[in-house]
């Protein structure tokens, strides 16, 4: 990473939070179709136009790492379908004041990215798995690729990129019988499982109020067979709870964005493949970036537009989510950035 460079300004909204980190969304397209994420058919992709450049990209990231921010996590769709990512990772590790570099991935490509990912700069890794059994798997996502996945966290073991992260969505009556199994793989090391609740902002089936399960079920089932012990939050801004087995045999987080929103300690921002600028997952609105990058505004305007932004975020979208459960015209995650 580059090193540590003393921000000359901040980026703070009006309710006090400052902005630390960036989900930076690189592609919308996606090589899985979960079932709570895609439609199975047909998908209009952003065409290759559309798309910022890792130039534009690194130029928005230079100026937010000066206004502050220090975390850049990639995201997509799948990340790794973007054509040569790790010379982007490469240069994003090269920008004066960004210290972290992670990725969010369904882990299909890993097998083959992991290297050259790991030698560019990534230093934490998340990977989605819905299920640990193949049919299951091949359910949830449409796809049968369990395998391949599996193949992919073997690689980051060998390469010791530890602890490597699970995320795992639970929808009730597909995957939710596999709470211990997860729980159990968190007992076993080296993975850390977080369990995310299934949230409004798919394209998927129209299921999510239905099939969601509360974190505090979950946590419930999983206290059944072993305690638990509440351990906090990585630092205070982090989205999941952390709760350690008793017998201080791993630990496992739980993010609650739909029963326990935690947007009063959000540090985030969002930057779509499309270079929209975003102040949550729930926003109704967004900012053209790639607009001012292309034109013939100079890096004032592109600040002024982003702190406008930053300064626009309300207090959060996870505190009102009943009108996503119908409304199926907002940008989705996988056209946002997970």
């Amino acid at each position: 990473m580059a090193p540590h460079a003393a921000p000359a300004a901040t980026l703070v909204d009006s309710f006090g939070r400052t902005v630390r980190s960036l989900r930076l969304s690189v592609t919308d397209r996606c090589n899985l179709r979960c079932l709570y994420c895609m439609p199975g058919g047909r998908i209009a992709w952003l065409g290759r136009d559309l798309i910022l450049s890792f130039e534009e990209i690194v130029k928005i990231v230079r100026l937010l790492a000066r206004l502050g921010v220090r975390e850049v996590r990639l995201t997509g769709g799948e990340p790794l379908l973007r054509q040569n990512l790790a010379d982007l990772v490469g240069m994003l590790a090269a920008v004066d004041g960004i210290e972290h570099l992670a990725l969010t991935t369904n882990g299909l490509l890993l097998a083959e990215m992991a290297g050259p990912l790991i030698r560019a700069g990534v230093r934490r890794f998340n990977v989605h798995v819905d299920s640990l059994d193949r049919e299951t798997f091949e359910r949830a996502s449409r796809r049968s690729a369990l395998g391949r996945v599996e193949e992919g966290l073997e690689t980051l073991l060998r390469l010791g990129a530890v602890p490597v992260k699970i995320n795992v969505v639970l929808m009730r009556g597909i995957n939710d019988h596999e709470v211990l199994a997860f729980a159990d793989l968190a007992r076993r090391g080296p993975f850390k499982v977080r369990f995310i609740e299934l949230m409004p902002i798919g394209d998927g089936e129209r299921f999510e109020a239905d099939r969601l399960v509360p974190g505090r079920e979950v946590r419930a089932r999983i206290e059944a067979a072993w305690p638990l012990v509440p351990a906090g939050r990585e630092r205070p801004a982090a989205p999941a709870r952390i709760f350690r087995f008793a017998d201080g045999a791993g630990d496992i987080g739980f993010i609650n964005p739909v029963t326990e929103p935690f947007c009063r300690s959000c540090d985030r921002i969002r930057l779509t493949a499309d270079g929209m600028l975003r102040n949550c997952l729930f926003s109704r609105s967004e900012t053209d970036l790639r607009t001012i990058l292309r034109g013939p505004e100079g890096d004032a305007d592109l600040e002024a537009a982003v702190r406008a932004t930053v300064a626009a975020k309300g207090p959060g979208g996870c505190l009102d989510l009943a009108p996503f459960y119908e409304d199926r015209t907002a940008r989705k995650m996988w056209q946002i950035g997970g």
